[in-house]
């Protein structure tokens, strides 16, 4: 079975933390290890994370593609899972990902929805359509394959390490996950998985100035890749991979 390593960025969220991780405890198969990476927090955010066994590391370059590309860098599982400080994933959700990537070795990156919690039922479901969903659509169309998700995510370390030069992890200004998504290799497979399902928190239906921050950030990380390999171009090299695949014998897929 390949090992796993969570990476957990985080800045000033002590309390979603806490959440988080005792989540993380209760899970049906444990990880190699958990990674918190503090963003120079001014809360108790590393205090919380030790507490539970976390390894915490400092990453004092801004921005949550610096913290969380720290984390990867320091990771030393064979996947690695991701998911937010506000994320609070089922207890079968470790050993579902370990599953996937044991029985698929071809498989890359794996990727399932949030649902939201602290809000009305209603609100969470009309959410998530019109946010989680649309951000799978959107992005796949975008990237040729299955976008990572933040908030619930796994991918091959060999896979980090050959996209790592590729990330603007120096870069405020971009959405990470997307960025990551668009930094692997394009060639390789990816599954989204609508059952693999973790909570994340409702604050990220905050309109006004956040909203806008996120669509700037969208557009910004969009257009840096596009400007590389515009998308007409990334779903010609998907598709053909895709076929390769097809072709292959099954025992070698």
């Amino acid at each position: 079975m390949p090992s796993l390593s969570v990476v957990i960025p985080c800045k000033d969220d002590g309390p979603f933390l806490e959440r988080c991780l005792q989540a993380l405890q209760s899970q049906t198969l444990a990880p190699l290890e958990i990674i918190v990476v503090d963003n120079d927090s001014s809360d108790d955010t590393g205090e919380i994370a030790a507490k539970y066994g976390a390894r915490v590391l400092h990453e004092h370059v801004p921005g949550i593609a610096a913290a969380a590309s720290a984390g990867y860098d320091a990771a030393h599982g064979d996947v690695i899972a991701r998911c937010d400080a506000d994320s609070i994933p089922p207890p079968d959700w470790l050993e579902r990902i370990c599953r996937r990537f044991e029985q698929e070795p071809d498989l890359a990156l794996l990727t399932g929805p949030g649902v939201f919690y602290g809000t009305g039922r209603i609100r969470s479901r009309l959410a998530g359509i019109m946010y989680i969903q649309a951000y799978f659509v959107l992005m796949a169309a975008a990237m040729g394959h299955w976008p990572p998700f933040g908030s619930n995510c796994a991918f091959r370390r060999q896979g980090w390490e050959q996209a790592r030069s590729r990330v603007n992890r120096l870069d405020t200004g971009v959405h990470d996950d997307v960025d990551l998504g668009f930094a692997l290799d394009p060639t390789r497979r990816t599954a989204y998985d609508p059952s693999l399902k973790v909570g994340i928190s409702a604050r990220a239906l905050a309109g006004g100035a956040a909203a806008r921050v996120r669509f700037k950030r969208a557009f910004h990380t969009l257009s840096i890749h596009w400007r590389q390999l515009p998308p007409w171009e990334r779903w010609k090299v998907t598709l053909k991979a895709r076929g390769e695949r097809r072709r292959r014998p099954s025992h070698m897929r």
